[in-house]
């Protein structure tokens, strides 16, 4: 399968795994957030200050399908929050995707975002159980789109390298 979606929360991983597997497979990587950004020339947080979420899941749901219409092969990274907006977890069940809901606890993931939480827009300004509470209610909101996935991994504990190869293993 060449066109691999990866979905979860922030901080599970999608990025650094996404480039992994891409790289193991010889295939381009992608990440949503990224192409949004080169797209409008500003940041995720800059478009969520300047012209809010809103906004923000229109033009995510746009690039998406506008991606996957333009692209045949690749590793593609999406935002946390995407599958959950516009119905976009649908094409986690296209046929022609092999989609992997990377799922990660709340204290691991809580721990990944506090070495990053100035960088996303979401969490800015936290403290440890404000961020806990706040994952786990998104976790709880968002179970339902993450599990629209054909496949779960879960990544606590595990080495980049351990994930990609359940992925690729997943993959034949």
């Amino acid at each position: 399968m060449n066109k691999i979606i990866l979905v979860g929360y922030m901080g599970s991983g999608k990025s650094t795994v996404g480039k992994a597997l891409a790289n193991s497979l010889n295939i381009p990587f992608y990440d949503l957030d990224s192409i949004i950004e080169q797209n409008l020339g500003l940041s995720i947080s800059e478009i969520f200050n300047q012209k809010g979420e809103v906004f923000f899941r229109k033009y995510e749901h746009q690039a998406l399908h506008q991606f996957l219409e333009n692209h045949s092969q690749f590793v593609l990274s999406l935002g946390g929050g995407t599958p959950c907006y516009a119905n976009n977890h649908e094409v986690l069940k296209n046929t022609d995707i092999a989609s992997f809901y990377l799922k990660t606890s709340i204290n691991e993931i809580v721990n990944r975002l506090l070495q990053s939480n100035n960088q996303r827009p979401l969490i800015v300004g936290k403290s440890k159980e404000e961020l806990t509470e706040y994952v786990a209610k998104h976790l709880f909101d968002r179970s339902y789109f993450y599990h629209q996935s054909k496949n779960t991994v879960l990544t606590d504990g595990k080495t980049t390298d351990a994930v990609v190869a359940e992925l690729v293993s997943k993959l034949t």
